[in-house]
Formats: structure tokens, sequence, C-alpha cells
């Protein structure tokens, strides 16, 4: 059976979680959710916010594991709170600077 992840980092390594999201699924056979990106820069409302963050922790909710994009280490605010609620439902959390990944 295909592990199904989702990724969670920081909006500043958007370009990089793309990438790695694809390598995932081709090298790893793994199905990955990946997070919302708005490309377009569009303004977010408070609202908005709220249902892109709901529906990311949904995400995880479905996954079981979730694979964290902390490049130079670096793990934000917002990913450690995902790692938190992901570890708090019994998912796996996958570091990629231990995957091997590259």
């Amino acid at each position: 059976m295909i592990k199904t992840v989702t990724i969670c980092g920081s909006m500043k390594f958007e370009k990089e979680m793309h990438r790695i999201a694809f390598l995932l699924e081709t090298r790893r056979n793994l199905n990955v959710l990946q997070c919302v990106c708005n490309v377009d820069n569009l303004g977010v409302t408070p609202t908005e916010q709220t249902s892109l963050e709901n529906a990311h922790y949904r995400k995880i909710e479905l996954s079981d594991a979730i694979y964290v994009v902390d490049i130079q280490g670096y793990i934000g605010n917002q990913t450690s709170k995902e790692i938190e609620f992901a570890k708090n439902n019994g998912k796996e959390v996958i570091l990629h600077s231990e995957y091997g990944l590259e």
C-alpha cells in the first residue's frame, strides 16, 4: 500500500517543497498532499487564512505521516504546531534532513 504524506514547511521553501513532492512521488512511491500556494500573491483575509489552515490540518488527519521540509534545520512556528498536531494524532513525522532524499 502506498503511504500518504502531507508536506509541511515554511513557505519560504515553496519551490523546494514542489520539487521534493515530485521526488517523493517518483522516487519513494509516496502519495503527497501539498499545501496550497498563493502563487499570484493575492491578499488573504483572516477568514481565508483560517480556512487554509483548517484544510491543511485536515490533510494531516487524512495522511499516514507528515514530511517536514526542514532545510538547513529551519522549522518555523507554524510547522512546529503542525508537527505537534501530527504527533497528537498518531502520525509519523519524517524530517527531510534525515530522509536522504536528493
